[in-house]
């Protein structure tokens, strides 16, 4: 097979989307296959130009969108290649849409009646408003301390711990850079548990073993920092779980993929408190996909190696055309 595997793109998560991409090709050429890498740069235009890309895309018989955040995992991507009619690896348009939107996928998944991160979503005048934007914290129910998010966008890039209304403001004012759109939730004080999803060709969705992330203690979250670049930070898979509790991530973790409608692959993170019900923090439908990444790695420890997953994803998008 011919397999195009996009990478880069304009989203803070450039860098990670090119090693996702890097990994993803290599894995293509082990499985005796053709990898041809396009590249997206940080601008958002296409290396080989648009038309050689087009070209490009419709002479292979599937593309890997391997692209994190805003204009690759948000659905815009994604109708460009229906519109071409390329069969891709991962969610459709929608899915991609509402995934990427944390206010969107909250709202869908309350509505389904998923338990999710406490929270509201700012924008417009709420942004700069100090006195509507406390009043509307109130009324939720939310104090101190907050997380602070962009709407749209992963690997942490604009989120902040804020402990007090200086910190809240300077948070709020970072993220709207990034989005327009900007949540505030309450700190799940906790484990953070990770389920990979995964379709098979015959059309099976399946878990692997859950993932504990054990933060660097040096960092005041996971951030960015905690997961890039920290030697400090470890992933425990299979994480230690109750058997109860295992298959209650396990069913919710696939309860979120089919509500939201998602295909091929996605990460579900959620919150473990010590004193309550597990919740979802939010949904990844292209997570990092360096052989690093917590996604290849859950796979890793159900017997799947990292060309193995490359190849059922490449599969299934073949057979769901």
């Amino acid at each position: 097979m011919k397999v195009a595997v996009v990478m880069g793109g304009a989203s803070p998560e450039h860098k990670v989307s090119l090693a996702s991409g890097k990994g993803i090709a290599k894995a293509v050429e082990i499985l005796g296959h053709t990898a041809i890498p396009l590249m997206i740069d940080a601008e958002g235009n296409w290396s080989d130009g648009q038309h050689e890309a087009i070209e490009i895309l419709q002479a292979c018989d599937v593309t890997v969108p391997a692209l994190h955040g805003d204009g690759g995992e948000d659905g815009v991507l994604q109708g460009f290649f229906e519109q071409l009619k390329v069969p891709y690896v991962g969610s459709g348009v929608a899915a991609s849409a509402v995934g990427l939107d944390k206010h969107l996928t909250k709202a869908v998944l309350k509505a389904h009646g998923i338990a999710v991160t406490p929270g509201v979503t700012l924008r417009g005048s709420e942004l700069t408003d100090t006195e509507t934007a406390t009043q509307k914290l109130k009324e939720a129910g939310l104090d101190f301390p907050l997380f602070v998010k962009p709407g749209n966008g992963g690997s942490s890039f604009g989120v902040a711990r804020a402990t007090n209304l200086p910190t809240l403001l300077a948070a709020i004012a970072d993220a709207a850079v990034l989005d327009p759109q900007v949540l505030v939730e309450r700190e799940m004080v906790g484990r953070e548990i990770d389920l990979a999803v995964l379709e098979f060709p015959d059309g099976r969705v399946e878990t692997a073993p859950a993932l504990e992330i054990h933060s660097d203690p040096g960092q005041p979250f996971f951030n960015a920092t905690a997961k890039y670049d920290s030697g400090a930070t470890r992933f425990v898979v299979p994480a230690p779980l109750e058997p109860g509790l295992a298959e209650r991530l396990r069913r919710t973790a696939l309860d979120v993929f089919e509500v939201l409608g998602c295909k091929g692959l996605a990460r579900v993170d959620f919150f473990v408190p010590a004193d309550g019900d597990p919740v979802v923090n939010e949904i990844n439908t292209f997570p990092g996909f360096t052989p690093a990444s917590q996604f290849p790695r859950m796979w890793a420890a159900a017997g799947m190696s990292y060309a193995e997953v490359v190849d059922t994803l490449l599969r299934t998008a073949v057979a769901n055309g």
